[in-house]
């Protein structure tokens, strides 16, 4: 029979998505306001990003939304009038994120928007094979996975899901407002049906598109607004926002898996490969990484974005930054 200490031992997980944003709280003490963009061309830089690849004990991939952005993933402009220019005519939002958050006044109006959001962002594929292309550059490498963004494209492409840690949820899965409901649920056969109920039709190769007459309902049956399975409680999006967002079982095996990731490597010649990451929550990837180059005399900090690339000074002989879409510097790689 285990003591108490033993069970204690055998329980315990430590949590790498905080011990993450520690590091970066760290970060922001660390370094001064001295920026810089790199010391050579982005030709030099793109070679010894090859290298690096190459020769790197481990690759810790952080991945942000410019990533998803660069595959095709543009949630204003066309893409969004395609999908919702009745939402923007009737209520004046251009771009997917403000009609996520306007305040409809009906749940089958709420429900319809989000299961277009989902469908467009979960269960079709990017418009461009760029998270495939990444796959196939790492693939045989030993590499894991942070990532910021919830639209499953890392798991689509061949990622295996153990070396994964979707640190803001994903856009598949419903969670109960019950905070007692200590898991999520997919919602892929609930998407469906939504979207039938507003009148989308599935074309020869079975994607939803809008109708030829062009006519499509703003509003889902009432029958289908998402109840939990579990206590018939209302359901909403697996996506953090505030502190009801709830870290299941599979989180916490994600969360864990990269702390040990990082603890096993340490010290070792590691490649934190930032991709796409702005400055919203610049704590979970972005400063985590500079903080971890800093501390190891053998790390690389390459940043890759188009436009916002760029690392501070004090590891500026050991990083990589370049401003460029992702998509074609992937091509490049190849």
């Amino acid at each position: 029979m285990l003591t108490n200490r033993a069970a204690k031992i055998r329980v315990f997980r430590p949590n790498g998505y905080q011990e993450t944003i520690e590091k970066g709280l760290s970060a922001i003490h660390s370094f001064g306001r001295n920026m810089s963009l790199g010391k050579c061309d982005d030709v030099k830089q793109l070679v010894r990003l090859k290298k690096e690849i190459e020769n790197a004990d481990a690759i810790v991939i952080g991945a942000g939304a410019g990533l998803s952005t660069s595959a095709g993933f543009t949630y204003s402009g066309a893409r969004f009038e395609k999908w919702f220019s009745d939402f923007e005519e009737k209520y004046g939002c251009h771009d997917m994120y403000s009609g996520g958050f306007y305040p409809y006044k009906t749940k089958e109006e709420f429900w319809a928007y989000w299961a277009r959001y989902i469908y467009i962002n979960r269960y079709l594929d990017a418009p461009k094979d760029t998270y495939n292309k990444l796959f196939d550059l790492v693939k045989d490498k030993n590499y894991f996975v942070i990532t910021t963004n919830v639209d499953h494209c890392f798991q689509k492409a061949g990622f295996d899901k153990k070396r994964l840690f979707y640190t803001q949820g994903d856009y598949g899965l419903f969670q109960s407002l019950n905070p007692d409901i200590k898991e999520n649920f997919d919602n892929e056969d609930w998407v469906m049906k939504a979207m039938e109920s507003q009148g989308f039709v599935k074309n020869a190769n079975g994607v939803y598109e809008i109708p030829a007459n062009s006519e499509v309902r703003m509003v889902i049956d009432s029958s289908l607004i998402p109840k939990c399975p579990v206590d018939g409680s209302d359901m909403t999006m697996n996506l953090r926002s505030d502190d009801s967002f709830l870290e299941d079982e599979g989180w916490h095996r994600a969360s864990a898996a990269y702390s040990d990731f990082l603890r096993r490597h340490e010290n070792m010649h590691v490649l934190f490969l930032e991709l796409g990451v702005g400055a919203n929550t610049p704590v979970i990837i972005k400063y985590p990484f500079w903080q971890m180059t800093m501390a190891n005399e053998k790390a690389t900090y390459a940043c890759l974005n188009y436009k916002e690339a760029y690392c501070p000074g004090e590891i500026e002989g050991r990083a990589i930054c370049i401003n460029s879409d992702i998509d074609e510097l992937l091509d490049k790689l190849m």
